[in-house]
């Protein structure tokens, strides 16, 4: 039987953080790569993407593993082909169910920015058609898609929340 929601969310807010250690993916990452974000390409919550896309695009991601050497979750910085843009996206952020709730996120997400910093990035902008707390809480603000302009790379989904921020 599945708990009701105020507890399921009482129990997801008690449970312990889960340590991890932020990396490049690297070529043996590929098939982790898609597995796990496969899962949420069904749902509709990232674009589908091929293992071949994966394979070409492994120097974008970043990879959050368990002491295990599980893969908990990955983001991808698409970094612009124009360095004067100073424009990068993150993309394909997903952090498997389990790992939900216990600092993955917030993990891959300061490592991404950090990288984002070292490549002299200017803007990082995304977009959610779920919660963008987690992007609130590292400051990013939500961009008026009327009026604000950003890189091709982001394609964001028909009624999702375009962000970003300024490094």
């Amino acid at each position: 039987m599945t708990p009701p929601p105020a507890l399921r969310s009482a129990q997801t807010a008690l449970r312990p953080p889960h340590p991890v250690v932020v990396r490049a993916a690297g070529p043996g990452d590929v098939a982790a790569l898609y597995r796990l974000s496969r899962a949420f390409a069904r749902t509709g919550e990232l674009r589908a993407r091929s293992a071949t896309e994966y394979a070409r695009d492994t120097g974008d991601f970043l990879i959050a593993e368990s002491a295990a050497g599980g893969v908990e979750g990955c983001v991808g910085l698409g970094c612009g082909q124009e360095a004067a843009a100073r424009t990068a996206v993150v993309y394909n952020f997903c952090v498997a169910a389990a790992s939900q709730g216990r600092g993955v996120g917030t993990a891959l997400l300061g490592a991404l920015l950090a990288e984002a910093a070292a490549r002299s990035v200017g803007t990082v902008f995304t977009a959610t058609s779920g919660g963008a707390a987690l992007f609130l809480r590292h400051g990013f603000t939500v961009v008026d898609p009327a009026t604000a302009a950003w890189p091709a790379g982001l394609d964001p989904r028909p009624g999702s929340s375009v962000l970003s921020l300024r490094l």
